[in-house]
């Protein structure tokens, strides 16, 4: 007897495949769990039918994809993150770090779909490979930029300590400071 699958049978065969298989199997196991229908002339063209369908949905599906696909290949995606003197980040850049900024793009992309072999750590220009609908690929742009960290308060100025017009600023303030405090005393006399 010739039946359709319905299913993925192991040892048997594919969905929508036509295979030969004994009658008392067809009947008391693959047609009781709906794993295939008989292969008569109306399920045959059935079938056919929803190859068709299927087959015009795939190409839709990929259609759209690359569309896709050609606009987020133009995007740059850029990141500053904390680095070392090498170039190493402290940190790294992950796939959800790269969709959260995809999704800030307008671009809906599962976090499973973007290729990293391993997080990025460095600073500069990365490739990423992102599989979208219908197994189509896009690679986008990553850079990656090293955070400007504010200087620390405690070392000296480089521009103020070598002109030496800090020392005459603050001179000055003590003099215009000296008259202040003598006239608030009471004591000072009418020059």
């Amino acid at each position: 007897m010739e039946v359709i699958l319905q299913e993925d049978v192991t040892h048997l065969g594919h969905i929508g495949e036509i295979v030969k298989v004994r009658d008392g199997y067809a009947r008391n196991y693959l047609f009781p769990r709906g794993l295939a229908v008989l292969a008569n002339k109306r399920n045959v063209r059935e079938l056919e039918h929803q190859r068709r369908v299927v087959e015009e949905k795939r190409k839709r599906v990929a259609a759209t994809a690359q569309e896709v696909a050609d606009r987020m290949g133009k995007v740059e995606l850029l990141f500053t993150a904390r680095a070392g003197d090498g170039g190493k980040l402290f940190g790294s850049i992950t796939n959800q770090d790269i969709e959260k900024e995809l999704r800030e793009k307008g671009f809906d992309v599962d976090r499973r779909r973007i290729k990293l072999d391993d997080p990025i750590k460095s600073v500069g220009d990365h490739k990423v490979t992102v599989t979208l609908a219908a197994g189509v690929p896009c690679e986008i742009s990553v850079q990656v930029a090293a955070l400007d960290e504010p200087k620390d308060e405690t070392e000296p100025e480089s521009a103020e300590a070598s002109d030496g017009s800090a020392e005459q600023a603050a001179g000055e303030a003590a003099v215009d400071a000296e008259p202040a405090s003598d006239s608030a005393d009471g004591d000072s006399q009418p020059v």
